[in-house]
């Protein structure tokens, strides 16, 4: 059975993407613990990043690397990253923006019109 994450990158399930390329694809996470929490994943199904092909880790961890730059550079913030690998079992990395706000386990609840304007503003064109 394929992963909620393999239906977004099949185009079944609906998401505010942010960036793709033939190997990774970022989105924003519909349970946001800051605003501009993203997830970046590799679009071969890999429950844990270590059990990824070389190319496909390095081709994740690149795309880790650009949108952290990118997120830093629109937010003015500093970009934290994730990985927990117990939630969805995909190969994710969470890029979250820094927010003093921060609370563990919190979420927030943003219409989506907020999800659009952030996903507007950190969309990134190669």
């Amino acid at each position: 059975m394929s992963s909620v994450f393999t239906k977004i990158i099949n185009g079944e399930i609906p998401a505010y993407k942010i960036y793709e390329d033939d190997k990774t694809l970022a989105f924003l996470d519909i349970n946001p613990e800051t605003k501009g929490h993203t997830l970046v994943i590799p679009k071969i199904e890999v429950d844990k990043i270590y059990d990824l092909p070389e190319e496909d880790y390095h081709a994740l961890m690149n795309t880790v690397k650009k949108l952290s730059n990118h997120m830093e550079k629109q937010l003015g913030t500093r970009t934290l990253w994730k990985v927990v690998g117990t939630d969805v079992p995909h190969a994710h990395v969470h890029l979250m923006p820094y927010d003093k706000t921060w609370q563990y386990g919190r979420t927030l609840d943003l219409t989506p019109e907020e999800f659009e304007q952030i996903r507007t503003k950190l969309a990134f064109n190669v």
